[in-house]
């Protein structure tokens, strides 16, 4: 089935509005973000916020892991990977939520 010329640039029409419409988008969520990054002075040091919570994500992964296996559970958990990444994650956005964001 062919299209009319008319068929043809309705839709060519349409296809410029929606990327205009894209791009208008796509140039304004960026800005979204120029309030500044949160950052936590440590021994008259900026650290991003991100980072320190991250770093507490590795560390309750770690411990997580160590008791699994000490406790024997290590044995009976499938993919213990993803739960003992999941609960870093969980602890890093619970102190995030409480300590950064407002």
């Amino acid at each position: 089935m062919r299209r009319t010329s008319g068929e043809m640039r309705l839709s060519t029409c349409r296809s410029r509005a929606l990327l205009r419409v894209a791009l208008a988008v796509g140039g304004v969520l960026p800005l979204a973000g120029c309030a500044g990054a949160p950052s936590i002075t440590i021994a008259g040091a900026y650290f991003p916020a991100w980072l320190l919570c991250s770093i507490l994500a590795a560390v309750v992964a770690m411990v997580t892991r160590y008791a699994m296996v000490t406790t024997g559970l290590a044995e009976l958990v499938p993919f213990q990977l993803s739960v003992c990444l999941s609960v870093g994650v969980i602890a890093a956005v619970i102190v995030w939520r409480i300590w950064v964001a407002r």
